[in-house]
Order: C-alpha cells, then structure tokens, then sequence
C-alpha cells in the first residue's frame, strides 16, 4: 500500500510526514488484492446492527454505528489509521477534531501505545473533551472554530505523525467494511439508498470505496444543515451563503478538503444533498428518543433528511439505511 496524489499521481510511503503532495493534490490510497489491513490494535470493534423504524409512512433500517467501541462510527477510520501506523513504528501523532474523530483515535492511539495530541474547537462539549483526555491524550482547545483547529495543528506538527481523519485515506479505507457489512445484512442486497450526514465525508468515501468493490453503489444522500452546507451549494450549483452555527456539531465543516470527490461520488450514484432546519434535527432526536434510541443531533440530522426527502412517500421495496453516527453520551 501506498499514497498516491490524485492530481500528479507522485507516490508517496504511508510513513511519509506530509499530509498533502508537494503539488498540492490530496492523497489517494493505493491497495493491491495483496494487501493485508493489519488488525493487532483493537477495542472490540463489533458490527452494528440494523435496526427497522418507522415514522409515519416512512420504513427505514438505523446502522447503529453509536454501539462502536467509543460511540461513534469514526473508530471504523481510527482501527484501520492506527493499525497501520503502529505496524510501521509511528510513536507520536496530532490531529484535529470536532470531537468524535478525537475521540477514536486518542483511544486506539493509546492501545497502541502511542502519543496523541488533539486539537479542538474551545467550543467542545465537556462530555467530548473528558473522553478524549480519559484516553492520556492531550488537548489543545483553539479559538474561532473547526477550521482555526486544521490550521493550529498544522502549524504545530513537529515531529508528529498528522493522523487526520480528513488528509489521511487511510481513515477512510476504514469506513469500506461498513459496506459489505448493510450489503450482508440485507441477505446480500444493495440498499436503494443510503441517507447520512455529510461534514468533512469520511463515511460517504469510505462507503463508496466498499460498494465499488461489490459492484453497485446505492443512491447517496448527503445531509447538511441548512445554515451550513457548502456541499449542497457545490452539488446545486448554488449561491454560497454565509456559514453560521447549527447545533449539530459534526457536520459544521465550512470549507471541506475533499468537497470535489464528493460532489463527484454523489453524481456517480444518482444522489443527492438535502438540507434541514434546526428545528427539524431536534424534532428527529426527539423521535428517535422515544423509540429507544439516544443519539448525537448530527444522527438525528439524517433521519429529519430522509423524512424530507421522501416527504410524498417512498416505495415499499426500497430499502433505505442511516447510519446512527455517534452516542447522544457525547453531547
């Protein structure tokens, strides 16, 4: 396995302490059917249930990604990081997060054995900060936001490994087994579509790349708030607004690094992007809530999407999955 840039294709090592190509390109992964992921780091990964809701004349089937060893589907990306970082040496890493990546990698980094240090909006909620400490990482708490944490870290390397769940690929080669996994679990049937929300995208690449491999991809559908969705101005071809807060956290990602990929993904599937209100993401969790299921707004997000989507009905046949993102023990 090896890095690859998607503009020059100049290779580079998986070891290697740049984060993106001296051209300016993004990193792709490159694996040949040889390749072996390794699997010596673990915290008991398992493999998420889908669970049937129904809401209204709405039938849906949660991915309950929030059962994952730290409540969140990032420790998909942060088992496959960390493994192969480890088996190459690596003793140090810094990444920056919005909580939950934080979370997955402080705690496989520290079955690794290996430093980690995070950098966070100072706007973290305290339950998300406890976690990433109880792990022995450290935080740096950066003011302004998600993007003013990506430039901090940056800045201040050293001679850290960047373990970023958004420059390295290898986060998101972790998210693939989700794929075969729904596609199993359907008795070895593609979903009709798959809603989820969309920041930074590390679960819609990761998915993507797995349902390539089986042969046909689902209808991706994107969500994002609709006080910041720079996705679905991309995707409409739509004026850009002016970003402002939405209580769904995980999702506020202003300018995301791999938006063209996405953009692309999307149209490759037939998918789309929906907005949703605030109001819409609470009324979701609310719901979810009552029916047993306690999750992070940016999940709630996803099930208030679907319901837009298919607000004048959806077929009976179709079947359509959300991943449940994170715990509501986060927030």
């Amino acid at each position: 396995m090896y890095f690859y840039c998607e503009k020059c294709k100049k290779p580079y090592p998986l070891n290697t302490h740049s984060y993106i190509c001296e051209c300016g390109g993004m990193f792709r992964l490159h694996k040949d059917s040889m390749d072996e992921v390794h699997n010596e780091i673990t915290l008991g990964e398992v493999e998420t249930p889908l669970l049937p809701l129904k809401k209204g004349k709405l039938d849906v089937l949660l991915k309950l990604e929030n059962l994952q060893p730290t409540g969140s589907f990032k420790d998909r990306g942060a088992h496959t990081l960390i493994n192969e970082i480890h088996h190459l040496g690596i003793k140090k890493i810094a990444l920056d997060s919005a909580g939950n990546a934080g979370a997955s990698m402080a705690a496989y980094a520290a079955a690794a054995g290996i430093d980690c240090t995070v950098y966070v909006p100072d706007d973290l909620s305290s339950e998300m900060t406890n976690q990433i400490e109880s792990y022995g990482a450290k935080i740096v708490k950066v003011a302004n936001g998600r993007m003013n944490a990506c430039a901090a870290v940056k800045e201040n390397l050293g001679d850290a490994y960047y373990a970023s769940h958004v420059y390295n690929p290898l986060f998101f080669e972790g998210m693939r087994p989700m794929a075969k996994e729904i596609y199993k679990q359907l008795g070895n049937r593609i979903p009709e579509y798959i809603f989820m929300p969309v920041g930074n995208g590390t679960m819609l690449l990761g998915l993507f790349l797995g349902f390539m491999e089986l042969g046909r991809l689902p209808h991706f559908v994107a969500v994002q708030s609709s006080k910041c969705a720079p996705l679905y101005e991309a995707f409409k071809g739509v004026e850009a607004q002016a970003k402002k807060t939405t209580i769904a956290h995980a999702i506020r990602i202003e300018k995301p690094k791999r938006l063209t990929s996405m953009v692309e993904i999307l149209e490759q599937s037939g998918g789309d992007v929906v907005t949703v209100e605030d109001a819409e993401i609470l009324q979701a969790k609310k719901y979810l809530g009552a029916k047993g299921v306690y999750v992070e707004l940016t999940s709630a997000a996803a099930l208030a999407g679907a319901e837009k989507f298919f607000a004048q009905g959806k077929p009976d046949n179709y079947k359509v999955v959300i991943p449940m993102t994170g715990s509501g023990l986060k927030r």
